[in-house]
């Protein structure tokens, strides 16, 4: 069904824009909030965009770019940025993915494994 990269959802520093991908509408409504503040506060802190995206395996990876003229885009506080996001919010991720993997790629939830 889904065979390349799914994007969850990502924000632009640019457009002041907030995307979420209607694919995921399901999810608890304090989920998707969690993620706009995660994404739009991390494009108003580093500037740039930033997209939360599936892989086709059911990794959820944080994918940033910037613009070549934008100066004021901070490559170093952004992998510091995502690195901190991925601790505080390990959880959270985690049960994303587990869901990606259940519902989208059709997997099954082995004993012991919870989310």
């Amino acid at each position: 069904m889904y065979a390349d990269r799914i994007v969850l959802c990502g924000a632009s520093a640019y457009e002041q824009k907030y995307y979420f991908n209607p694919d995921f509408d399901a999810l608890p409504q304090q989920v998707k909030e969690e993620l706009q503040i995660l994404c739009v506060m991390y494009t108003e802190e580093i500037g740039g965009i930033l997209t939360l995206e599936f892989d086709e395996d059911g990794n959820l990876e944080f994918k940033t770019e910037a613009l070549d003229a934008d100066a004021m885009y901070d490559e170093i506080g952004s992998v510091l940025r995502i690195k901190q996001i991925r601790k505080e919010k390990q959880d959270l991720l985690a049960s994303l993915e587990m869901y990606y993997r259940v519902f989208f790629l059709g997997e099954e939830i082995e004993d012991g494994e919870e989310g």
